[in-house]
């Protein structure tokens, strides 16, 4: 009898059989993952974005080994906290205040309470189709839910939160028009469990001044993208200004690691007494250790040049499958990209509902696992790519890619 649930702690590393064997990963390194029967890939899952210098950077293995040896659960403050926490806020900008969680998940959660004891009012407006977080009330309409799609006067709502049409400010309008009660507008800089969605133009700027016109806060889940275009917020990057953000996985290179940072003043009612946190593992040594040297890391990195290596992948990607008879476009960024059956990528989650094919995302995974290379084989699935990911590394995805073309093209024919 097996013990563990679906085989795995969280649905999301669900993998296909192939030749009816499973995967199970038995060690990592760089931008490798190897098999427990020792077979090497290169990694584009990658924590699910949360290795961005590599699998087991030396730097962060030793710091946070440093950290265990020292003791993992001192239940008191200890010496890495301030220390952690002020290089996060380094390179936040005026959200110098912060408090660290295990998880995004939880890192939504307490945004969400923070708006909520900031303004008084009890709901969360979130972009449907954006996934941030599993608990219960930020669940609602996440990505491939029939919440997500939903037509107007039929907007859903649970106790504390509702929905938004993702790059459709005149919904964001008629919710304010609807209702008073909102304290926060819950956004992403790019939908990227839903495929890389990028904005329009302007309108997470719009969305902002809206929310604010209303006496709702901005808060930006920067769990997937925080850190991962430049070392601080994106939002911050793109001339945003959000009250709270929320930030994990990119800055603790696969150690458990996020945080809340947010302006003073909005976060004051977590030091007053007016608001409540807890958590035995939030802000441990490990961590703290983590999270500062992974920092310290990134600040060295050239992202213009990862960014750059990444968008001539998916260029070549799109050419390749092109001269098989295979018609693809690419979403996102050269780091952090989807690929689509489809000449153009969706912008609204209505026509990436339409243009999605889970056959076609579950061959196209097997093909490449078999060159290998790893990547997710969810219709809305990314591929990452690391600073360990050098162009030596790239120009093996480019050849497992033509590999897996040919595979691909070979079995359309045969049909």
């Amino acid at each position: 009898m097996k013990n563990l649930v679906g085989d795995v702690s969280s649905s999301a590393r669900v993998l296909p059989d192939l030749a009816g064997e499973k995967l199970f990963i038995a060690k990592a390194e760089g931008p490798y993952v190897w098999d427990d029967q020792n077979r090497r890939y290169i990694d584009t899952a990658l924590g699910f974005g949360a290795v961005l210098v590599g699998h087991s950077a030396p730097a962060v293995v030793a710091h946070a080994t440093a950290a265990l040896q020292s003791g993992v659960a001192p239940s008191f403050a200890h010496v890495r906290e301030h220390g952690a926490a002020a290089a996060l806020a380094s390179r936040t900008g005026n959200l110098t205040k912060v408090m660290f969680t295990n998880s995004g998940s939880e890192a939504v959660h307490l945004a969400c309470r923070a708006a909520r004891a900031y303004t008084g009012k009890p709901v969360i407006a979130k972009l449907a189709a954006g996934f941030d977080g599993w608990f219960d009330e930020v669940s609602l309409g996440n990505v491939a839910t029939r919440d997500a799609l939903f037509a107007d006067g039929h907007r859903p709502v649970n106790d504390r939160t509702t929905l938004l049409r993702f790059n459709d400010l005149a919904d964001l309008e008629r919710l304010f028009a609807e209702r008073d009660d909102i304290a926060g507008v819950l956004y992403e800089p790019m939908l990227a469990n839903a495929g890389c969605l990028l904005p329009a133009p302007d309108y997470l700027q719009a969305l902002e001044r809206i929310a604010h016109r209303h006496g709702a806060l901005a808060i930006c889940d920067e769990v997937l993208m925080g850190f991962r275009l430049h070392c601080g917020l994106t939002s911050h990057l793109w001339g945003l200004q959000p009250d709270l953000a929320t930030v994990g996985k990119a800055i603790g290179t696969g150690v458990p690691v996020a945080a809340v940072v947010g302006r003073p003043d909005v976060i004051a009612p977590f030091e007053d007494g007016r608001a409540s946190r807890g958590g035995t593992y939030s802000g441990n040594p490990v961590a703290c250790a983590a999270l500062t040297s992974t920092l310290d890391l990134l600040a060295a990195q050239d992202y213009d040049a990862l960014v750059a290596r990444g968008d001539d992948l998916r260029h070549f990607i799109v050419s390749t499958f092109k001269s098989c008879g295979i018609t693809l476009s690419t979403s996102g960024y050269g780091n952090v990209f989807s690929i689509w059956p489809s000449e153009r990528p969706p912008t609204t989650y209505d026509q990436a509902v339409g243009a999605v094919d889970q056959a076609f995302s579950t061959t196209l995974h097997l093909a490449l696992r078999r060159e290998g290379v790893l990547a997710m084989p969810s219709a809305f699935g990314r591929l990452y790519l690391s600073f360990a990911h050098t162009d030596d590394v790239v120009l093996d995805m480019k050849r497992a890619f033509t590999a897996a073309a040919t595979q691909m093209m070979t079995a359309r024919a045969g049909r």
